[in-house]
């Protein structure tokens, strides 16, 4: 199976959309999936349920992190090669998406009765949120 179906699976199955995406990663970046819920687990909903960035980038930004961050202090070239990865991150999936926001991305507040009734009457999880966790591990694996 992809990697992004696995992500997308996690999602569908309950663990939050950044969740998704750093679990989906655990085993070949030699961390454990424990480890991987609970670094991510406050960046589900566009960090905190407050809608801004979705959780699918702030995910794959860590993973980004993990696979071309730095390890020491002061290591200019690993930084700027990782800054370059979140840039490409960013623009890859504003290309598809043409927003980062959690909000604007379901086009609807999470934090009202109705807009959590819109949420599950138009199925946004399965409809957008889900495609988004796919797309965001798609694109970190095409720029790694």
């Amino acid at each position: 199976m992809e990697r992004s179906e696995q992500a997308k699976e996690h999602f569908l199955s309950g663990y939050n959309c950044a969740q998704s995406v750093v679990l989906s990663f655990a085993d070949d970046l030699k961390y454990s999936k424990e480890l991987a819920l609970k670094i991510s687990a406050g960046f589900g909903g566009g960090m905190g349920k407050q809608q801004e960035t979705c959780g699918a980038v702030t995910g794959a930004i860590m993973v980004l992190g993990l696979l071309k961050g730095e390890g020491v202090n002061n290591n200019d070239e690993l930084k700027s090669e990782t800054y370059s990865s979140v840039k490409e991150l960013l623009r890859e999936f504003t290309a598809v998406y043409k927003t980062t926001s959690c909000k604007e991305l379901i086009g609807c507040d999470l934090n009202t009765p109705e807009g959590s009734a819109k949420f599950k009457e138009e199925k946004l999880m399965e409809n957008v949120c889900a495609g988004c966790v796919a797309k965001a591990v798609q694109i970190v694996e095409s720029i790694t």
